[in-house]
């Protein structure tokens, strides 16, 4: 039975350069988790003040966590990595594994978000092998399968007529992995942008003319309508596929609420992957 799940860490820093420590720092941590099958998603959140040791990151050696939550090595080196979380009806534990080094998004890692100059620093793991278990409602089964991680930062929030994103991991046939993404906006057209990652990590970026991002169907999902598939193409790889999501209810009800789920691929290539969609108002 196929299935996913999501865990994500973010940081932000209300001050440039803070140094406080304890209460007085300026770093707000935020956790969302999620799992989700063609019959369900769970979903949840934690909250953290940054300083007191409730969330946090090292380096060496890697770990990130925010209360019971937690993303570490297990050795001296990056990976292996151990995953654990859940909410009050699911929960999991993974073993993350991989020789392959790290891709770099965008241009050698400077990811564009806008032709007027937002971007971020972006780099990805999409080699990941997972083995581990999964709960849900209280009953344990074993799982194995393929893991994406991402790492971002910025100091830019997105241009002003920017108002969401529709993003795109794909895991394919053959060992390729494709990253893709399109901003909307109020006044302009989307923009594009993505990069063709080949089995031996060789990281390429995707001009925006090469990208078509097609919604195809939408569902009515959490008061709002959300496309659930679509057909992406790359014209210079031969790639022409129809993406559809496992389940359309992923909707995480969360702070910031938006849509994340696993999909599937079909077409001129087979594959599995997943889909993260933001900035869709609420009908009213």
């Amino acid at each position: 039975t196929p299935l996913g799940v999501q865990w994500t860490l973010f940081r932000q820093a209300s001050a440039p350069d803070d140094s406080a420590t304890g209460w007085a720092s300026r770093q707000y941590w935020m956790g969302h988790t999620a799992l989700t099958t063609a019959d369900t998603h769970r979903h949840a959140e934690r909250l953290s003040r940054g300083g007191i040791g409730q969330a946090g990151v090292r380096a060496s050696p890697f770990t990130a966590w925010i209360d019971e939550w937690s993303f570490d090595s297990t050795g001296a080196e990056f990976a292996p990595l151990r995953l654990s979380a859940g909410g009050e009806d699911f929960a999991y534990a993974l073993t993350l594994s991989t020789d392959a080094p790290m891709v770099l998004q965008g241009e050698g890692g400077y990811s564009r978000k806008s032709d007027r100059g937002q971007a971020s620093y972006y780099v990805s793991q999409p080699f990941f092998t997972v083995t581990g278990t999964v709960t849900l409602d209280g009953t344990p089964r074993p799982v194995t399968g393929q893991a994406w991680m991402d790492r971002e930062w910025s100091s830019q929030p997105l241009a002003p007529d920017q108002n969401g994103w529709d993003w795109f991991s794909l895991h394919l046939d053959g060992g390729a992995k494709l990253m893709l993404f399109r901003l909307r906006s109020d006044t302009r057209a989307p923009y594009f942008a993505g990069n063709w990652i080949d089995p031996d990590g060789t990281s390429t970026p995707l001009t925006p003319d090469a990208i078509t991002m097609q919604p195809l169907a939408t569902a009515p999902v959490a008061g709002r309508t959300v496309p659930v598939r679509w057909r992406l193409a790359v014209a210079d790889r031969a790639l022409d596929v129809t993406v559809g999501a496992l389940n359309p209810d992923a909707w995480n009800a969360t702070s910031f609420p938006y849509w994340e789920g696993p999909i599937t691929v079909s077409g001129s290539h087979g594959g599995t992957g997943y889909l993260e969609m933001t900035g869709y108002p609420a009908k009213e």
